[in-house]
């Protein structure tokens, strides 16, 4: 049978076809992942524009407050302090130090990344000046817990070392049960001696899906083109 003036052969076929459907296939989910992306900066820049809200209590929908200002008032719980593996943005190996606060201004608690901290303040006692006593009053973006990721490690409980931002994990090791499944990334306000370093939030998101879902969509054609050559070539040839 002849497709396009020529007769197509058996394993050039074979082998071509489904590579080209998985390329036109990957070039999908990457205009997909772009538009989603978009979306997600859109939303990102919306939220942390906007002016502060104080966080309602109770149970919340983290994707419904994920980057966004709020604030919020109590008592940190320095009695559980959590250390999650994180360099800062000049890539200096460290620590962020996540705090549960027991809220004043509405019932429950509420997970605050109180901001970076280098290895060698990793222990409470080499930033006393930032333990903070009584209440205080943190604004910063709202931030959903994210998954364990293929490659990263189990979390490190005896060392008190964690790898992503594991909320349920931690408020279940804290024995804490009033509080949402959000992190609050308290923002850039100084603390007293300078540690934690807060305002460690991530809002500039790469984007390459664009030029991914191009070069899926061009390998595609590429692959076609040189197909249908092959077979001209071969079909002169036989002539």
């Amino acid at each position: 049978m002849k497709i396009f003036g020529f007769r197509p052969a058996f394993w050039p076929t074979l082998i071509t076809v489904p590579a080209m459907v998985l390329m036109i296939a990957l070039g999908i989910w990457q205009t997909q992942r772009l538009f989603w992306k978009l979306d997600l900066i859109d939303t990102i820049q919306r939220g942390v524009t906007a002016d502060p809200v104080p966080l309602p209590p109770g149970a919340l929908v983290p994707a419904e407050w994920n980057y966004r200002r709020v604030t919020v008032r109590g008592v940190f719980d320095y009695a559980h302090e959590f250390h999650m593996l994180a360099h800062s943005e000049r890539g200096n190996f460290g620590y962020q130090v996540i705090v549960p606060l027991k809220r004043s201004d509405a019932p429950g608690h509420i997970l605050v990344n109180r901001g970076w901290v280098p290895a060698e303040r990793k222990q409470p006692e080499t930033r006393a000046e930032g333990q903070v006593a009584g209440e205080v009053t943190i604004t910063g973006i709202a931030r959903a817990p994210w998954p364990k990721g293929y490659f990263i490690p189990d979390h490190d409980d005896k060392a008190n070392l964690w790898y992503h931002g594991d909320a349920a994990g931690m408020l279940a090791d804290a024995g804490i049960a009033d509080a949402p499944l959000l992190f609050l990334d308290a923002d850039a306000t100084p603390n007293p001696g300078g540690w934690p370093r807060g305002g460690q939030t991530r809002l500039t998101l790469p984007n390459n899906h664009l030029a991914y879902a191009f070069t899926w969509y061009s390998g595609a054609v590429v692959l076609a083109a040189i197909y249908v050559l092959w077979h001209r070539r071969r079909q002169q040839g036989a002539v």
